[in-house]
């Protein structure tokens, strides 16, 4: 197997289970909100904002794998 296919076997590793977890807990967060608000519709709104803020964190992840595999495959 030569340089290249190596890399782009890793790159799909890196992206693949660097977005998979993120992608886990994204739905995790969203479910347990539609719960919460479901429960308390008054606090739907800070219920929303922890959830938004949930999910940006957890975005960020999934970005910094997209980064490592571009790395990965282009260096």
């Amino acid at each position: 197997m030569d340089v290249e296919g190596l890399k782009a076997i890793g790159a799909a590793l890196a992206i693949g289970l660097g977005a998979l977890g993120p992608g886990i807990g994204i739905g995790i967060l969203g479910s347990k909100a539609m719960e919460a608000i479901g429960r308390n519709p008054d606090a739907s709104g800070e219920v929303r904002t922890n959830m938004v803020l949930g999910i940006v964190f957890a975005e960020a992840i999934a970005i910094y794998a997209f980064v490592v595999a571009l790395i990965i495959k282009f260096v």
